[in-house]
Formats: C-alpha cells, sequence, structure tokens
C-alpha cells in the first residue's frame, strides 16, 4: 500500500499490543461517530507476528505476587475471553505448583485473587499437594512441593493465529496495517518536544499522535525518541541507585518435545491446564541420572498442537552484555545467537520427567529446532506504560506481552483523554518516586 502523508495515529509494530491498541481506538471512535480505524496506521518492519508475539509461547495466566500485575490481568483475560475463537485461544486454566520458599507468596496470591474475583483454588502441604496433583495426572511425581495454586480461568492461544484474528478485527474497522516498512527516525515540531512526524525508510508520515509497541526492539525505539538510556532509583529504604541501564536482555529458553500432545491429557481424558512447576528439589539428568542443579528451578509446558508436541521452557538466561550491543535481529529461530542448545534441552526433558513418569525417557523426540528468543526487561522487570514527548505512548511490555491483550484496550481510553487506574502503576515515574512493585521468591524474573 501506498504510504500515506498524514494520519492521525501511527502504532509502530504489527503485535500484541499494536493490534490490540490499533483494534481497541478504532472501535471506541466508531462508537463515538468519528469514523473508525480509517485515520490508523500500523507499521510493521517486517510482518504481522514476525517479531516475539509470532514465537510466543502463548501463556495467559494471572499468577503474579504483584497486585498490580494481577488486576491488569484480570482485565486482560477478560479480553481474551471475548472471542476465543477469533484469538485461538484455549481457557484450561493454569497451575503454580511451588516450593515452601513460595508458600506464603503463592498463599497471597490466591487471597487477592479471590479479593478481585478471579476463580482459583490453592492447595497447600505436601501431602495434600501430591493428592491433588495426583487426581489430575496419576503418573504425577515431582518433589519439594508444598503448595499447588490453580486457577480456573487462563490458559494459552495460539501465537500467530491470534495475532492474524487482531488485525482482522483492526482491518474490518477500518484500520491500514503496512508491513515492510521501518521506522527511522522521529521529527519534532518547530521548538516543541512532541513528535510532528514518524520518519521511515519509505517516507515521511505526519501525525498526531504515536504508539511504540515493539517488544524487545524498544530500545532501538526508545534511543531514536532521545528518552533516558539510564535512570535513578529510589529503593524501598530511601536509599538511591544511580544511573541504572533503563534497558537489558535476557535470552528466552523453549522448546518441544515431539511427542503426541494427547499424551498429557488428565486422568479423565480430558486436555490440561498449563502447568507451571518451581522447586528447590535437585534436578537430575533423565539420561544418566547426574546432577543438574541444586538451586531453585523452574519449568512450563502445555500439550499443544500448534506446536505439535509438549511446547514450554525454562528460566531465562541473562545478556551479560550491554543492550546498546545486541543483536536483537535476526530475531527469534533465526538468531545466530540467542537460540536453545542442548543444555537446555537436557534440563528441561529432565525436568519434565521429574514432574510425570510418562516423560521418562522422551528427550530423543525432543525437537532440534531453532527455537527461543529474546526479551528486552525494564530495570525491574516489569512493564512501562507511559507517554513521552508528549505525544508518543510507549508500550514497554518487559516481555510479559503476549498474556497482556488487554493492555491495548486501555492506551485506547488514554489516547481519548482518558485515565487508567491500571495503567498506573507501570508508569516511568515509579523508579525516582520509588513506587515499586512487590519482589517474590520465584526463580523467574517476571514473577
Amino acid at each position: 500500500m501506498a504510504l500515506p502523508s498524514h494520519v492521525k495515529t501511527v502504532v509502530i509494530g504489527a503485535g500484541i499490543h499494536g493490534l490490540s491498541t490499533a483494534w481497541h481506538l478504532a472501535a471506541k471512535l466508531k462508537a463515538r461517530g468519528k469514523g473508525g480505524g480509517k485515520d490508523i496506521l500500523v507499521l510493521d518492519k517486517t510482518a504481522i507476528a514476525a517479531g516475539a508475539s509470532g514465537i510466543a509461547c502463548g501463556v495467559v495466566r494471572n499468577n503474579y505476587y504483584q497486585p498490580a500485575m494481577r488486576e491488569l490481568m484480570a482485565h486482560s483475560v477478560a479480553v481474551w475471553e471475548s472471542d476465543p475463537a477469533a484469538f485461538s485461544y484455549h481457557s484450561v486454566g493454569y497451575m503454580q505448583i511451588s516450593p515452601e520458599a513460595m508458600r506464603d507468596d503463592v498463599a497471597a496470591i490466591h487471597e487477592q485473587q479471590k479479593a478481585i474475583g478471579y476463580e482459583s483454588v490453592f492447595v497447600e502441604g505436601a501431602g495434600a499437594s501430591e493428592v491433588y496433583m495426583k487426581g489430575l495426572f496419576d503418573d504425577w511425581q515431582a518433589r519439594g512441593i508444598t503448595s499447588v495454586l490453580h486457577e480456573k480461568k487462563g490458559g494459552y492461544a495460539n501465537n500467530a493465529a491470534a495475532m492474524y484474528g487482531l488485525a482482522k478485527k483492526a482491518e474490518d474497522l477500518g484500520v491500514r496495517i503496512a508491513t515492510g516498512i521501518e521506522v527511522t527516525g522521529f521529527r519534532s515540531g518547530h521548538a516543541a518536544a512532541a513528535v510532528a512526524a514518524v520518519e521511515t525508510d519509505k517516507g515521511v508520515i505526519e501525525c498526531d499522535q504515536i504508539v511504540v509497541a515493539v517488544g524487545p526492539w524498544i530500545n532501538r525505539l526508545w534511543t531514536l525518541l532521545e528518552l533516558p538510556k539510564s535512570v535513578t532509583i529510589k529503593g524501598r529504604g530511601g536509599g538511591l541507585h544511580e544511573d541504572i541501564p533503563m534497558w537489558r536482555y535476557w535470552a528466552l529458553e523453549e522448546g518441544t518435545l515431539g511427542v503426541d500432545p494427547n499424551l498429557q491429557k488428565t486422568n479423565d481424558g480430558a486436555m490440561p491446564p498449563v502447568i507451571h512447576v518451581d522447586t528447590d528439589a535437585p534436578l537430575r539428568s533423565d539420561v544418566d541420572g547426574s546432577l543438574i542443579t541444586e538451586q531453585m528451578w523452574g519449568i512450563y509446558y502445555k500439550p499443544d498442537f500448534n506446536f505439535g508436541g509438549i511446547q514450554g521452557g525454562a528460566m531465562p538466561q541473562k545478556v551479560e552484555v550491554p543492550a546498546d550491543r545486541v543483536a536483537v535481529d535476526p530475531y527469534g529461530p533465526d538468531s545466530p545467537d540467542f537460540v536453545v542448545d542442548d543444555n537446555f534441552a537436557h534440563m528441561w526433558c529432565s525436568a519434565l520427567a521429574f514432574c510425570q513418569k510418562r516423560f521418562q525417557g522422551q528427550i530423543g523426540r525432543y525437537k532440534k529446532e531453532p527455537s527461543g528468543g529474546l526479551g528486552c526487561f525494564t530495570p525491574d522487570s516489569f512493564p512501562v506504560f507511559d507517554r513521552f514527548r508528549e505525544n508518543v505512548f510507549v508500550i514497554a511490555d518487559s516481555n510479559h506481552g503476549y498474556k497482556m491483550i488487554g493492555v491495548g484496550k486501555l492506551v485506547a481510553e488514554e489516547l481519548l483523554g482518558g485515565g487508567s487506574a491500571l495503567l498506573g502503576p507501570f508508569r516511568f515515574a515509579r523508579y525516582a518516586e520509588g513506587r515499586l512493585h512487590p519482589v517474590s521468591h520465584s526463580p523467574f524474573p517476571w514473577s
């Protein structure tokens, strides 16, 4: 399509946040009699679902220790549930299975889920946890477990299919989606902080407002917008932590065991919830019995016909170089640097066998194909949703993105002059003001 010389709203990124924002903004404009999405343009340098949203595991959960994250996730689950067919969404539920070190954290999550009306079952004690899990899977054998949180909502969505479902909703309302167009800069107005135009490799587009929703490419766009590359963080004790890098990368560890997804059905023949296990029990090799780790570790997994097997992952690996030196492109399975290796396959398949007897001896069926990706994280590993340069709204999800489909609805409300209590705890100013999110005992940086 030919690029317009001017549109009211430019959305950068055709992933979960960009498409959700465009859809909801167009729907709200149409409801107000203002033409729907005809003045909204989504740009993507590659294609719909070509980035992190296109390779995501697709898990949708509420399980967060942070109250603000739980409320935001409950809102997002409602959006997933609004059209499961269009979003290729499977509402199978989600389970957090944890050791004693996490019991109090998970108990608090359950209490606050009850307070917001999010249905879940909480089981405490090693014996009761084992009975509960064997009621679902008769071959359950994980050790070091003293609590189970079973969220009845949530589940997972098929990644690319969900993105195309979002794109159709936006396009049906008149939104234009232009792919293969890379943003190269931003042009300011005369003596103003606001951005007057978006510069691309195909031309300049004047605009009134911009939404930046680019997932792991946020560091590059942040630089083009001339936003601060480091921050000062006020700690909980009042002390200041200065010159903290704004962005850092973690390599995401995911893969697929190439068995029939039906292998993971529950005792009653139903499709199971997504399973997330954290434990401090030693993990030993399912190949030769050697010790893999004595530290707390965690995995998640689900049967997935889209991936063709049992798909899931483990804790990410920190990328130990500054963000500006990380090669984000080529992304995902095409990356020469950031895909999982044999060590991940060994650990993850051994962990599956640790949890359920049906996975013992199955490591030879692990799919030896490139997988994994990069996540771009904020200093505290939680999102930043805020307005910068007067008319630029940045959706920086800190790798929480795929499950947060509802953020676009809240951003659309703010673009039209409204406010959002759910987005309030994720403003950029929280670092300087010391309004930080609580931290759990999970081995995952995003929990």
